[in-house]
């Protein structure tokens, strides 16, 4: 198996790029119930965001080789839990970058399985360097993701009664 099938794959839509990575839920991703745990549908994500920029030619160790030094941040996630995973299922992360502007990245992202939104986010990361300070987008790595921006994806947000009495008794 080649580098490439390990980070997923890129499905090209009439509305943009999605980014899909296949992940597989191991025991250690699950918490004393079987489900998966809910730290971990942010640990999927990162992986899905992190595999669509090196799929996209863009790596973080080249950010940080930049003149300033330069790294990706999470400045603000929404996120909202439909339903649980659980151990051994075989779920999908689908990641798509909507838009690019100054130092701004913003990407929206769900997990599923089987087509049902189990999680899912609308994510605002941005450049910025090692004090922490915003950072224009490097022109090449702005050039890079634009051909792959996207539309927006999501579904609607989960009510607080949906939440009730779906995902916590599923």
């Amino acid at each position: 198996m080649n580098q490439n099938q390990l980070l997923g794959r890129f499905e090209k839509q009439s509305d943009g790029t999605r980014h899909l990575l296949d992940v597989l839920v191991h025991y250690e991703d699950t918490d004393f119930s079987g489900f998966v745990y809910h730290a971990n549908y942010l640990k999927f994500a990162e992986r899905g965001r992190s595999n669509f920029l090196k799929l996209a030619g863009v790596e973080h160790a080249q950010l940080l080789e930049h003149t300033p030094p330069l790294a990706f941040v999470v400045g603000r996630m929404e996120m909202d839990f439909a339903a649980p995973g659980h151990i051994e299922d075989a779920l999908l992360v689908e990641t798509v970058f909507t838009q690019l502007r100054g130092a701004r990245l913003v990407a929206e992202q769900r997990v599923s399985r089987d087509g049902e939104t189990l999680w899912q986010a609308h994510v605002l990361a941005a450049v910025v360097d090692l004090q922490g300070r915003p950072k224009r987008m490097p022109k090449i790595v702005a050039a890079r993701l634009t051909p792959h921006l996207g539309q927006s994806f999501l579904n609607k947000p989960v009510s607080k009664t949906d939440t009730a009495s779906g995902a916590a008794k599923k």
